[in-house]
């Protein structure tokens, strides 16, 4: 019985993928293209091998920048392409920090 009250008292895990990539494109509207990189080692020759992938996701207040390191999460579909929405941002580029700085000296 004790075993039942404690799952039920633990925070559901997600069941939802996450991914971590680079922003590449904010160029639509509440859209950013995040292009994950996956290092895999090669069945034959061990080496390691780089492959990338890109992914559309939803950006709601249209806060990230190009360069920006983002966490993605799948979410159910919102559009033909977009099956993910932006989690958060983990890292901010130098270039949207530079574009932000020049805006504001204007």
């Amino acid at each position: 019985m004790t075993a039942t009250t404690a799952a039920a008292q633990a925070p559901a895990a997600s069941r939802r993928n996450e991914k971590v990539g680079q922003v590449v494109s904010t160029k639509m509207q509440k859209t950013i293209v995040v292009e994950v990189e996956m290092r895999k080692a090669h069945p034959k020759y061990k080496r390691i091998v780089r492959s990338s992938k890109k992914f559309y996701a939803h950006d709601e207040q249209n806060s990230a920048r190009v360069g920006d390191v983002v966490r993605i999460r799948e979410t159910r579909p919102t559009s033909k392409l977009k099956r993910w929405s932006l989690e958060e941002i983990v890292r901010r580029s130098n270039l949207s920090q530079i574009e932000e700085a020049a805006t504001e000296a204007k």
